[in-house]
């Protein structure tokens, strides 16, 4: 039996889980449920008790390689990262990942099994995923293209539907995509019995993928291909050339293939799935108390129902309140009726417009050696508190508006200032004139958390000059 390699599609905002989830940190990035974010429960979801899986190719955004590779690391895996220029929607990203997935497999291998899955949802009894998938595997590797459907628990009408008479444990034929319902043809699907909520989770051989793309899309093929054979590798990524990537035409994987393909067919999947798209889905999958409420954080509430209440950097307090969502944040909060918990993304979107930075980045921001936290800031300087990894090392960098003042709170930092190096303890501190040539080092056991002080005309994270970066960012303000 061929090869299953795992695809996970990672490129989604999650904007109706702001403010935790924000353009450069997304859901699939956070961990709402448990301890493992969301993208690392994914990539687990098939090793676990699986010989057959092969390390997983993630499709995500540019700016978020750093905290996908990350990730992955830190669970003890290793996958192939391929960062899309600019997202052209599934169909690409997949066919992008099939094409990598071919050449890591190698010409004279079988072609690999595809099992495609989005990063942010929900599968709360994985033997039951895995016993799906099993159940696919022979349909799939005949050349057919497997969609898990998920069996429904409700009239959803966030959800497109897939109809099919299945009979048995085969894969049946599917008849027909619907999609997004009102809530009357959404509550005659339920009734009839033949529908399943489309999930967006797949199984096919990548090489029967790439032809029957081919066949409705021979330009998305050949401009992705393009973009593979033209890609740079950089560290742990795979970039596939731009504007070849960008010559593709922007389409879903149902609308370019399985909407006109002949081969489609759909497994019901019973396994607690969730795409947990709003505040109101994840409050459905938290453990609650006695009253209902899905608390998290420094949260005291009294006389509150149905709830869901969270609180990240400071005590948050809730009275007499029922069916709402609370959701704290270091520089936002967010109080909206449960019942309306979709309606976060207009939130968001009118933020957008203002462009407003809390739509972007969390007040902490992370980086590959650690992260930032903004403390203060008025005109002429910002007050910022690094923390700074074991064995981490910051670009050598210089900046023509701002002169920075170190000061060591926790642990040890190697400094490099012009020509000179040297190591600052607890307690210490150190100048950075504007122009000069540093570097923050911790080659120590342990973290080290330096309070920066920035003074100067502008105090844009774009001043920055990199003249060298174990990261692959030289030359680059971002």
């Amino acid at each position: 039996m061929a090869l299953i390699q795992p695809v996970i599609l990672s490129g989604g905002s999650g904007t109706r889980l702001w403010p935790a989830s924000r353009s450069m940190y997304p859901k699939q990035l956070l961990s709402l449920i448990g301890d493992k974010t969301m993208l690392q429960q994914t990539a687990s979801r098939v090793s676990v008790g699986n010989p057959d899986a092969a390390d997983a190719i993630i499709v995500c955004n540019e700016a978020h390689r750093f905290l996908v590779a990350e990730q992955i690391r830190a669970i003890g895996q290793s996958g192939t990262v391929v960062l899309e220029p600019e997202g052209r929607n599934t169909a690409p990203a997949v066919a992008v990942a099939a094409i990598v997935a071919l050449k890591i497999s190698g010409a004279d291998a079988d072609a690999p099994l595809l099992l495609v899955m989005p990063a942010d949802h929900v599968i709360q009894e994985n033997d039951k995923f895995i016993a799906a998938i099993e159940q696919g595997k022979a349909a799939a590797s005949s050349g057919k293209f497997v969609l898990f459907g998920i069996v429904p628990t409700s009239a959803h009408t966030g959800y497109g539907y897939i109809e099919a008479d299945i009979t048995g444990e085969n894969a049946a034929p599917i008849k027909s995509f619907i999609e997004k319902p009102d809530e009357d043809n959404a509550a005659k699907m339920i009734d009839s019995n033949g529908f399943y909520w489309n999930a967006g989770i797949f199984l096919f051989r990548a090489d029967s993928y790439l032809e029957e793309l081919a066949k409705f899309s021979p330009d998305m093929v050949l401009a992705c291909r393009k973009s593979i054979d033209m890609a740079a590798m950089d560290t742990d990524f795979v970039r596939p050339d731009a504007d070849a990537f960008l010559a593709c035409p922007n389409d879903s994987i149902d609308y370019a293939v399985m909407e006109k393909t002949d081969k489609a067919m759909v497994i019901p999947l019973d396994a607690g799935w969730n795409d947990v798209g709003s505040w109101a889905e994840l409050h459905n999958v938290s453990s609650k108390d006695e009253h209902g409420n899905a608390i998290s954080g420094d949260v005291v509430t009294h006389d509150c129902k149905d709830s869901f209440i969270s609180g990240s950097s400071r005590l948050v307090t809730v009275v007499g309140l029922d069916n709402v969502v609370v959701v704290e944040d270091k520089d936002s909060v967010l109080v909206v009726a449960k019942d309306r918990a979709q309606d976060v993304k207009f939130l968001v979107d009118a933020l957008k417009a203002q462009n407003r930075e809390e739509t972007k980045l969390h007040r902490q921001v992370f980086r590959p050696w650690g992260s930032y936290d903004g403390l203060d800031a008025e005109d002429g300087f910002q007050v910022k508190r690094l923390i700074v990894k074991p064995g981490a090392v910051l670009s050598l960098q210089k900046h023509a508006q701002r002169a920075e003042h170190w000061i060591v709170v926790k642990g040890k930092a190697r400094i490099t200032l012009d020509e000179k190096e040297f190591d600052l303890g607890v307690n210490e501190s150190t100048y950075i004139p504007i122009g000069a040539v540093h570097r923050i080092a911790n080659p120590f056991d342990e973290l080290v958390h330096i309070i920066e002080v920035q003074c100067g005309d502008y105090l844009g994270e774009d001043d920055i000059v990199r003249l060298e970066d174990n990261y692959g960012r030289e030359g680059t303000n971002t």
